[in-house]
């Protein structure tokens, strides 16, 4: 019988243990997003999407990457990558680049001021992760937390289909 079944009510839909946990976890994650996006803006002018994807970059290197890795990364439509990065340009934090081998194919990736804002940002978005995420933990939780997070997160991200 299914986790759900004995559920007749919807107080005992809204009182379900895992639904509750869930919705703890979802809770937590947008209050955070929220208080770590904002220090974000406030502190260094970006967006935490836009952090993101510098950090995306970052981690890919020269010479870059194609638009749709970019959107399948940050789960976003392809038009809202473009818009993203469009944006990111305009700023200065990005540029685009033919493809090695594709005279068609573009890619993006950091300009010296996208590399240096990542780095400035990145000490704000470490002081905050250590004040609103770990330190409220008990210390001998947190690296097992941290993987379960790692595991939640990666088989999400194989669920979903990939982008054309």
């Amino acid at each position: 019988m299914s986790e759900g079944a004995d559920i007749t009510t919807a107080k005992e839909a809204a009182d379900h243990r895992l639904i509750l946990a869930f919705g703890r976890l979802q809770g937590a994650a947008n209050r955070l997003e929220y208080i770590l996006g904002r220090a974000l803006e406030e502190e260094c002018g970006i967006s935490h999407l836009t952090f993101e994807v510098l950090l995306i970059l970052g981690r890919a290197g020269e010479p870059g990457l194609p638009m749709r890795a970019i959107a399948q990364e940050q789960v976003l439509t392809t038009g809202g990558a473009t818009r993203l990065v469009d944006r990111m340009e305009a700023a200065g934090l990005v540029e685009r680049t033919e493809a090695p081998g594709d005279r068609r194919g573009r890619l993006v990736r950091l300009t010296p001021l996208g590399a240096e804002t990542a780095v400035r940002a990145s000490g704000v978005h470490l002081e905050n992760i250590r004040r609103y995420f770990l330190d409220p933990l008990p210390a001998e939780d947190r690296e097992r937390f941290a993987e379960d997070l790692r595991i939640l997160s990666h088989a999400a991200r194989d669920v979903l289909p990939r982008l054309p």
